[in-house]
């Protein structure tokens, strides 16, 4: 992939391609709204929202954060698909201010009624389903308009997050609708991005080992996680809900090992990748075994976390001419998200040294996106360094 036509474009070079405005807020509100989230846990912090504490917390990390990687993303990929020009500019400036706005509109600055705080904080997800429609049919790169399904997903479960908020007090359907979207579209695009940047790896290194290319086993992988999630987020406590969600945990550590991770160790960029989605069938397996919060954190920031920090900085390489290699202090960032999910999942309610378990989960995830901010921050500053090519 190429960030073509980088000379016509005149404004700053943040708004030059969809993944630096995305990647940078993304990574900068992930480094801030966690110290936040454990001040308002521990009450020295009060915030005006109209969503109790906890469905903020989990609101704002799938509809701030990871709904912001979602959009430089696709953004950035879109274009590949299409063969059309990127959004860059006004357009990119006026989605940045969308989402910026629901930000502050979920945090109860603006002091508007339940009612406004929903359409402006659904307004980001609402144009983004609109633009990438719009985008896709334009370039008659019909094979991808499934996309539009799931991204349209994800903002009709942050609408019924914000009904059962304004109706209920209480956002327990919501919470796991939202979290289901972002993870089966974990499934649907890391399935498509792991195994083929693990096969050109393999390729460029002599290996004979190859993923196991797309196929109908992929596809029941997707279905049987998508069945198993979807009654997990209508009835969580039944039996037959932690019986598909074993079964579908175990059915994508099978498709993960089909992808040759272990035959890329020497590529901590790529080795990331297969990590983060190890985390899925654990936390699948955690929802079933070992009870919501287990499950939901290594979820969020095992699989959610670590894949979109992997993500992102493998695009902010390959964008801004950089090579790939993810270096010390990136990698050390990825590790920092792995302890983060492993201390949160299994140790958060205990202390360490008399330290609790959740305070340090929290300091491990913030440290690892400041790192990135500090590394990845200044390429999506500047213009591109110079041409390379993205394997």
């Amino acid at each position: 992939m190429s960030e073509r036509n980088q000379k016509t474009f005149g404004g700053p070079a943040i708004f030059s391609y969809g993944f630096r405005p995305f990647f940078l807020v993304a990574a900068l509100f992930a480094t801030g709204v966690i110290p936040v989230w454990m001040l308002i846990f521990s009450g020295g912090l009060d915030l005006d929202s109209t969503f109790p504490s906890v469905d903020w917390h989990i609101h704002e990390m799938l509809f701030g954060y990871a709904a912001a990687v979602i959009a430089g993303f696709l953004f950035t990929a879109i274009p590949n698909w299409t063969g059309r020009m990127p959004k860059r500019g006004w357009p990119l400036a006026a989605l940045l201010g969308l989402w910026l706005l629901g930000r502050i509109a979920m945090s109860g600055a603006l002091g508007v009624s339940e009612l406004a705080v929903m359409l402006l904080d659904c307004a980001f997800l609402g144009a983004i389903v609109v633009m990438i429609f719009i985008e896709i049919i334009a370039g008659k790169n019909w094979r991808n308009l499934m996309v539009v399904a799931p991204v349209s997903l994800l903002l009709l479960s942050n609408v019924l997050f914000h009904i059962e908020i304004q109706t209920s007090d209480s956002g327990d359907y919501g919470r796991r609708m939202s979290l289901v979207v972002v993870i089966f579209l974990i499934t649907l695009i890391g399935g498509r991005v792991i195994p083929s940047f693990t096969r050109n790896w393999l390729v460029k290194n002599g290996s004979d080992l190859r993923p196991v290319p797309f196929n109908r086993f992929d596809g029941v992988c997707l279905l049987s996680g998508a069945v198993a999630m979807g009654i997990w987020v209508l009835s969580p406590e039944i039996w037959i809900s932690h019986v598909f969600l074993v079964v579908a945990a175990v059915l994508h550590l099978v498709r993960l090992a089909r992808w040759q991770g272990i035959a890329v160790w020497r590529s901590p960029l790529l080795l990331m990748l297969h990590v983060a989605y190890g985390f899925l069938p654990a936390g699948l397996l955690a929802l079933a075994l070992a009870g919501p919060s287990v499950g939901m954190h290594l979820l969020g920031i095992g699989a959610i976390g670590g894949m979109t920090m992997a993500v992102m900085m493998r695009a902010a390489m390959g964008h801004t001419g950089r090579e790939l290699e993810a270096g010390g202090w990136l990698s050390a960032a990825f590790s920092l998200v792995v302890l983060a999910a492993i201390m949160r999942g299994l140790f958060g309610s205990i202390d360490v040294f008399g330290v609790s378990g959740l305070w340090i989960a929290a300091a491990l995830w913030s440290m690892a996106y400041g790192v990135f901010v500090v590394q990845v921050g200044p390429w999506l500053l500047r213009p591109k360094a110079a041409p390379k090519r993205v394997s």
